[in-house]
């Protein structure tokens, strides 16, 4: 059964994301609770606050599968409801079938330090 996976809607006023960082390549057998994908939302004029809003997000597999082809390389944007990868439920099943159903993901927003806090800053 072929899989398909599609950016999700996460946050309101969305229109896409950039990935971050791929955790899988072609041909990986993903088990459930297998990491993906993370990715960057814009929403510097989505949301009109004091602290921001949490604009990274991960891909995490509700099931397991086989990444069988990756739309997205790390720093490529993408679409809201674009292509990002395809899976399958066995390693060699043909990719020119439509298909069946969207894979089952979690979406969890994560925190990134990139340094911004260090030391005493806290």
């Amino acid at each position: 059964m072929i899989l398909e996976l599609r950016l999700p809607d996460i946050v309101p006023q969305m229109t896409g994301a950039t990935a971050e960082c791929l955790f899988a390549e072609a041909g990986d057998a993903l088990r459930l609770g297998s990491k993906l994908v993370d990715l960057r939302v814009d929403l510097s004029s989505a949301f009109a606050q004091e602290c921001p809003p949490i604009s990274y997000y991960r891909i995490v597999l509700r099931e397991k599968a086989y990444l069988r082809q990756i739309n997205l390389q790390p720093g490529e944007y993408v679409g809201l409801d674009g292509p990002v990868a395809l899976l399958s439920s066995s390693p060699d099943e043909p990719l020119d079938q439509t298909p069946e159903r969207p894979l089952r993901i979690t979406v969890a927003g994560i925190l990134r330090h990139d340094g911004m806090f260090s030391g005493g800053d806290l």
